[in-house]
């Protein structure tokens, strides 16, 4: 039967390397044949390599096409580099501290704001476990209110651990018994310990420490600082208005204060670097968040049922021995969390991709435009990383 037209949706061209990118690689690759990795260890994967890239033959035509019935779009004015190499320019990072203010846009760095958690992280002593990216975001604080003299809420990747009263007084102790102690970007999956709470240190000014595991399967993450680039505070806005509008039908959408179980909660956060490629997007998943890593064809729908055929396409398995995989994974979130398996770096992320966004990237994990947009990341299940 011959394929229904796509009305939906505008198709976008074959996906080719910038020339700059092109030029790069081609040098990066002739001194890595010429001189060798030396004692870096197996170069990182390629850019289509780190992730799964969507197939029209396995994924369907719908990836070939960027969304037509959006209607958010950038200003006319919105100008961002298109050339410039991406992928593999990343530092390497073992660790996410996502600090709430209850602020969509700081000082120009972050560290600067007077008596805050970020100031008193930049402050202590570095982690043990690594190199740990700080971002102020715009989680709610306890109160709802940007005082920083009153204790808030940390989400800690890719543990996805949500930890309370955190103060600047006790920011020392955040470091040294939660982020040291917890996994890194990579570790293997396997499941970790953080204890429940950890008594005050001083427990006439600063309450105890509560960890909890964070309710969300995937959160998606976006630069709003426009202190550091306008560009940046324009673009977070509207892509979270067109998300919504795409996860909302499916029952995805976590807004701030929702804490219900499942869902995709979505933050604004400070600058991350390269707004020139804005906007920046991070996507941090869990373990085959979705059920729908290992299945082709399969529809989430409104009411949360799906339909797939009887095999995937990604290795073959039977559709049982897909429920079995899950199963396996059901066991293991009961002996407990694992934390999150993939983190996905975008750039260069406009309106109109963010059907296919939600459609692949956040609900199997596969990238629709990676040669343009993939800026790095890593994959704790493979073992792989950008660095």
């Amino acid at each position: 039967m011959p394929s229904q037209p796509h009305n939906s949706t505008t198709a976008h061209p074959a996906q080719h390397m910038p020339v700059k990118q092109k030029m790069a690689l081609s040098l990066k690759y002739l001194a890595s044949s010429l001189l060798g990795n030396g004692s870096k260890g197996p170069a990182p994967p390629s850019v289509t390599e780190l992730f799964p890239k969507t197939d029209p033959a396995v994924d369907g035509e719908d990836c070939l096409h960027d969304c037509d019935s959006c209607t958010i779009h950038y200003p006319r004015n919105f100008k961002i580099d298109t050339e410039d190499v991406l992928y593999g320019h990343v530092n390497a990072w073992s660790t996410h501290l996502l600090v709430g203010t209850s602020k969509t846009d700081w000082v120009r760095d972050v560290a600067d704001e007077k008596g805050s958690v970020m100031e008193a992280v930049d402050n202590a002593a570095k982690p043990a476990n690594g190199n740990m990216k700080l971002s102020a975001s715009n989680m709610p604080t306890p109160s709802h209110h940007s005082d920083y003299s009153e204790p808030t809420t940390v989400l800690l990747l890719p543990a996805f651990t949500l930890v309370h009263n955190v103060h600047p007084r006790n920011v020392p102790q955040l470091i040294t018994d939660i982020v040291s102690k917890s996994p890194t970007s990579t570790d293997p999956l396997k499941p970790f310990s953080i204890p429940a709470s950890l008594p005050s240190l001083d427990p006439d000014n600063v309450p105890a420490l509560m960890t909890a595991d964070c309710p969300h399967k995937a959160v998606i993450l976006m630069c709003s600082q426009a202190t550091r680039d306008a560009r940046c505070g324009k673009s977070a806005p509207l892509l979270k208005k067109e998300l919504e509008r795409q996860l909302r039908p499916l029952g995805l959408y976590r807004d701030l204060d929702d804490e219900r179980p499942g869902g995709v909660g979505i933050y604004f956060i400070s600058h991350v670097g390269g707004h020139k490629y804005s906007a920046n997007v991070i996507i941090y998943r869990r373990p085959n968040a979705f059920g729908l890593d290992d299945v082709v064809g399969e529809k989430v729908t409104a009411d949360g049922t799906t339909n797939a055929p009887a095999t995937n396409g990604a290795n073959g398995q039977k559709k049982e021995e897909v429920h079995e995989s899950e199963k396996k994974e059901e066991k293991e979130e009961k002996e407990g969390s694992v934390g999150a398996a993939q983190c996905i770096w975008l750039a260069r992320v406009k309106p109109e991709d963010c059907e296919n966004l939600v459609k692949y990237t956040v609900l199997r994990g596969k990238l629709v435009k990676p040669e343009s947009q993939l800026r790095g990341g890593f994959d704790r299940g493979r073992g792989v990383m950008s660095w």
